[in-house]
């Protein structure tokens, strides 16, 4: 018997950002954005829908004038990614 995989972590984008969110202390908008290699509006669409769901914090604040995000997984998002990992092993497995 399959676990379900979780639906918000089983799109590409919002994937690729929890897997550079797991390894680091947190990210800027822009690292994000380069590294996922995606416009600035879908990031940003998505990275709400993680934070809705409580797998990310996102603080926002300015370095001089501009502004600056910054992103970090929570508990509950390690929790998550490793969960879907776990799932994922599952099916590779069988």
């Amino acid at each position: 018997m399959f676990n379900d995989l979780d639906p918000l972590l089983h799109s590409q984008l919002r994937l690729a950002v929890m897997s550079l969110l797991i390894s680091v202390e947190s990210a800027e908008f822009t690292f994000l954005k380069e590294k996922t290699k995606s416009t600035a509006g879908n990031l940003s669409v998505q990275l709400d829908k993680l934070s809705e769901a409580g797998y990310i914090q996102i603080v926002k604040s300015f370095r001089g004038k501009k502004p600056l995000t910054t992103c970090s997984i929570t508990k509950k998002g390690i929790k998550a990614f490793e969960d879907y990992v776990n799932n994922l092993k599952q099916y590779i497995n069988k």
